[in-house]
């Protein structure tokens, strides 16, 4: 495979990598509205998240700080992406809550 191929495959990675970090960040915030102990969730959430994104990034970037520095690209972006759909998804539930539209 080519390094452009690579680089590709790089930044698909960094953009699967930011969705799973902040949409666990987001569903982490959202549970911890009913949780028992909100800190151990917020915690645990974090140790995960963090872990399999360091873990990611290791595998992707493969001793390559180009590949690394592509994948941060794509780890940025679906931060923008999920921050959108969250907001949307957030609004339709509230509309749905109060039974009518504003």
């Amino acid at each position: 495979m080519n390094e452009t191929a690579y680089m590709i495959l790089a930044f698909v990675a960094g953009l699967t990598l930011g969705a799973i970090f902040f949409g666990g960040l987001w569903f982490t915030v959202r549970k911890t509205l009913d949780a028992k102990s909100p800190g151990l969730l917020v915690l645990v959430s974090f140790i995960v998240r963090g872990g399999i994104v360091l873990v990611g990034f290791y595998f992707v970037a493969a001793g390559s700080w180009q590949r690394l520095l592509v994948a941060l690209a794509g780890f940025v972006l679906a931060r923008f992406i999920v921050l959108r759909l969250t907001k949307q998804w957030d609004e339709k539930q509230k509309k749905e809550e109060t039974g009518h539209e504003a």
